[in-house]
Order: C-alpha cells, then structure tokens, then sequence
C-alpha cells in the first residue's frame, strides 16, 4: 500500500500543484504535507480545510444523509488565481480523512488534476 509521503509526492507532480496535505478533518491535523501553504502554516491550513469541510458535510444540501461516513466526494473552491480541491478520503478505520491540493489556476487543469486526486485517494486506501 503506498504510504501518505508517496501519496503527497505523487499529489505534487500534478502539473500545477502548488501543495498538498493530507488531513484528519475529525481533529483539524495534518498528517503531512508537501510544498506550499495557501495560508503560510501548514497546520492553519488543515485547519481551514477541516473548517470548510465539516460545514459542507454537516449541510443536508450539500451532504448524503444516506451514507454518514461519505458524505461528500469532493469540494472544488476556486479564486482568481488557484483551485483548491479537497478530497475526502474513504477509509477502512474509524478516521476520516481529507486530501487539500492547492492548484495554480494558470497551470493546472482542474478535471484532470480531480481525477489523478481521486486515483491518489484511492490507492491510498486500497493499497
């Protein structure tokens, strides 16, 4: 199974990618990381994404109500300059896990760089 830091660095070579950091969004920590910060502060930004995350999941609008483990696959934010994909991670255990990747707008292709984070997300899991 690949581990978080080949996960992170495979995360990286995404053409664009600015960082990325993998997330327990049940405590606001980061798990690790790779590249920059959008806010300067790795931990800040885990706990940022952690914030935007629960507010989604926990939304009925927004959320499955079928499936409380997974409610949500994804969350796109965009800015005039960048991308932020969080991708929430399924796993296993009791933990629930979030995959932020930073990506510069002018760089970047945001469907692909999804698609390779959802790959990322799940040989992460499944190994």
């Amino acid at each position: 199974m690949p581990g978080i830091d080949d996960c992170l660095s495979e995360a990286m070579a995404i053409t664009g990618a600015r960082g990325v950091s993998l997330t327990d969004w049940s405590s606001g920590l980061s798990l690790g990381h790779l590249g920059d910060s959008p806010s300067g502060d790795h931990e800040t930004g885990a706990a940022e994404a952690t914030d935007l995350a629960r507010a989604a999941a926990d939304n009925p609008t927004f959320a499955d109500p079928e499936d409380a483990r997974m409610p949500l696959q994804d969350l796109i934010v965009t800015s005039g300059r960048s991308y932020h994909l969080l991708r929430f991670v399924d796993t296993a255990f009791d933990s629930r896990l979030l995959l932020h990747l930073w990506l510069d707008r002018t760089h970047g292709n945001l469907a692909v760089a999804r698609l390779r984070l959802q790959a990322l997300a799940e040989e992460l899991v499944l190994g």
